[in-house]
């Protein structure tokens, strides 16, 4: 961005503030940053980086939702992480050797904007902003302890106590509480939630037609509405 509205460098500078790596930072590398972002939208369904490419820097999440995923030889994707607004993707390419690619293909399915900012860029203020660099890895270590524990949960759990984890994952991510019915607003289809889970769209349906049938779940279009958080919480972290 090599010219932008005075309103434009607020937004910029207003948004960075929020992401927890650039939080508490000095007001000129705040600046400094925001100088270096590239920020460009993408429509619903519109790539933004793909798994067989060279990572070249860290996308941030400004507006819309972008899922990761990976694909294997026959073309089946599978979603291993689903990202919104102040969150981070292919910070994986930091401190990495030339040509190194990013390991997941990152696809907008809400549209929306993303900022980019070159991994040089990133690394040279990693190496003189120790507070930056702590958040940094502060960051990559919670993300590691996530995707353990989806690993452990995909690898040991039931296809009935998967369903509910991810539930329980994506309402404490996207959902809105109202009153005690937790309202999770997402638009991927039965198929991609299957992905999540780790198991089949067939497996999926008739856990959630379970779910529906013991009124724990409503499902409303792309929305599914868990009837009574409080104790959809209390009863399944008991069983776990």
């Amino acid at each position: 961005m090599n010219s932008q509205p005075i309103s434009q460098q607020t937004d910029i500078q207003e948004f960075l503030g929020k992401i927890e790596i650039f939080k508490n930072l000095p007001a000129e590398s705040v600046q400094l940053i925001d100088k270096r972002i590239i920020k460009k939208g993408y429509k619903k369904g519109e790539q933004v980086i793909s798994e067989y490419e060279t990572a070249q820097g860290v996308f941030f999440v400004h507006s819309g939702i972008v899922k990761l995923t990976k694909q294997d030889e026959q073309g089946n994707e599978i979603i291993t992480c689903i990202k919104k607004k102040g969150e981070i993707f292919a910070e994986a390419s930091l401190f990495n050797s030339e040509g190194t690619c990013y390991p997941a293909t990152a696809t907008m399915i809400q549209e929306g904007e993303v900022y980019f900012l070159n991994t040089d860029s990133l690394e040279q203020e990693l190496m003189v902003t120790p507070e930056m660099a702590v958040q940094m890895i502060r960051y990559m270590s919670e993300q590691l302890r996530d995707l353990t524990s989806i690993l452990r949960d995909v690898a040991l759990l039931d296809v009935y106590m998967k369903t509910i984890r991810t539930l329980e994952r994506l309402a404490e991510k996207f959902g809105a509480n109202h009153s005690n019915r937790m309202f999770i607003e997402l638009p991927i289809t039965v198929q991609e939630f299957s992905t999540l889970v780790g198991t089949s769209r067939e497996s999926v349906s008739r856990v959630f037609s379970k779910l529906r049938k013991d009124g724990i779940i409503e499902i409303k279009g792309k929305t599914i509405v868990i009837t009574d958080w409080c104790r959809f919480c209390s009863h399944y972290h008991h069983r776990l």
